[in-house]
């Protein structure tokens, strides 16, 4: 029988990129009459990405899956995250289209693959047009939840069927009802990039364009988001939604982007720690905090006692268009004097994490994240609890998912975020304390 090929366009996001792969690679070994083309967007501002790629292309990653490189696009850089990223999908569109044609021309034989249909990012829901060209189907493939794909769906309704303006919700006291949750959802936990204007119109315009494709693949499992998972068949205008969770890699991506002689180090480091013993602060690949902010949560870990491992990274600076964190080049100018000499005994500071290893680790006994969809299903996989402190995307929302909605995690903050706001809050070392004392309750319980 003749094979059928897929043509992925991932979103140039390590979040996004990892589980996308991964579903490539599942595909592929369920199934010897398909084989894969991945299309890479290269963004040169995320060196770790740069590197996670590169170990692609220098692995034998499988026979059935290769790799296709897009010509990279110069273009006047954003600091606002959703523009930025929906002008650079935007500059792909032609050369993704030009890579398919290629391909197409190069599979022309009569045992040579069909093209079957291209499953897109989330954010890349604009290659609809590109596969409509070619005459085929788009299938979407949603690395968040469940609960976040129907809460998009619902904003995008009131928007372009109830004419709501979706910014009002900003500063507001309003609940919305969904049929995916069985708690009313505070705007406040809303995304801030559907509170604001721009970013609200490109993220929602994206949301329509999820009805045009012919499924959407998401990155969750029945057993955690139930409710929301069955809240789909009643829908109406909505693609079958198909729960293939959850999505990991536990080979851990970040072994490719840190040095062999950091991780060994922190592994070494974390073989002498109790069982359950350690809380891990990791706030994901754009998390960074100011000074002072990393002051209040070096007070709250002394005064707490938690052992602890610290991923401390600097913030990009303020104005200078769309950038990651960077590694700190002296720790001592921005944590409490002493503080160093002080905590070696109980604690260790890292710049970049080896999320996965670190997560598998028997010393891990809590998490502190910034509840990005990948991390909490990690942390769910290893059975380590989280404490939550969202800072930007979704994570507002996941947040609430898992403090209020599923009753699994721990708070420090629900509504937090970095995104999208001129009043930058300090949270106080007693609520990162308080929160953490909440997530070692959660870790005595586990260890019973």
């Amino acid at each position: 029988m003749k094979k059928a090929e897929l043509v992925f366009v991932p979103a140039p996001g390590m979040g996004h990129l990892v589980s996308i792969l991964e579903i490539a690679k599942l595909l592929v070994s369920r199934d010897d009459r398909l084989c894969i083309t991945v299309l890479i967007m290269r963004l040169s501002i995320d060196s770790k990405l740069a590197a996670y790629i590169k170990s692609l292309n220098d692995s034998s990653y499988t026979e059935c899956v290769q790799f296709i490189d897009l010509p990279q696009t110069s273009f006047k850089q954003e600091t606002k995250p959703m523009v930025f990223v929906s002008s650079f999908i935007e500059s792909q569109k032609p050369h993704v289209k030009e890579a398919v044609t290629k391909l197409k021309q190069t599979r022309s034989g009569s045992n040579s693959p069909r093209l079957a249909g291209f499953v897109v990012d989330m954010i890349c829901s604009s290659m609809v047009d590109v596969a409509n060209d070619f005459g085929v189907p788009t299938y979407l493939f949603f690395p968040s939840s469940a609960s976040f794909l129907s809460l998009m769906l619902h904003l995008q309704t009131l928007r372009d069927e109830q004419k709501q303006d979706i910014t009002e919700f900003k500063d507001s006291d309003a609940e919305l009802v969904l049929s995916s949750f069985m708690k009313p959802i505070p705007a406040r936990v809303l995304p801030g990039v559907v509170l604001h204007r721009e970013g609200g119109t490109l993220i929602l315009d994206y949301a329509r364009r999820w009805r045009e494709t012919k499924g959407i693949i998401v990155n969750t499992f029945l057993e955690l988001e139930s409710y929301a998972i069955h809240s789909f068949s009643d829908a109406t205008n909505t693609p079958p939604v198909y729960p293939v969770g959850p999505i990991l890699n536990l080979n851990g991506e970040d072994s490719h982007v840190s040095s062999g002689d950091q991780r060994s180090d922190i592994m070494k480091w974390l073989d002498d720690q109790p069982q359950s013993s350690v809380v891990f602060l990791c706030f994901g690949s754009r998390g960074g905090f100011g000074d002072n902010q990393v002051k209040e949560i070096a007070k709250a870990l002394e005064r707490g006692g938690f052992p602890f491992l610290w991923s401390l990274r600097r913030p990009p600076p303020k104005g200078g268009g769309f950038a990651f964190p960077t590694e700190h080049e002296n720790l001592e100018e921005v944590l409490p004097e002493g503080f160093l000499d002080r905590a070696a005994r109980i604690g260790k500071i890292i710049g970049w994490a080896p999320q996965v290893a670190i997560l598998s680790h028997p010393a891990i006994g809590g998490f502190v994240s910034h509840c990005g969809w990948n991390s909490i299903l990690e942390s769910l996989w290893f059975g380590v609890p989280i404490a939550t402190w969202p800072l930007y995307a979704e994570q507002q929302f996941n947040a609430f998912e898992m403090v209020k909605e599923m009753e699994v995690a721990a708070e420090i903050m629900l509504d937090y975020r970095t995104e999208y706001t001129d009043n930058q809050i300090i949270v106080t070392s007693e609520e990162i304390e308080r929160g953490i004392k909440q997530l070692k309750v959660q870790i005595v319980y586990k260890t019973l």
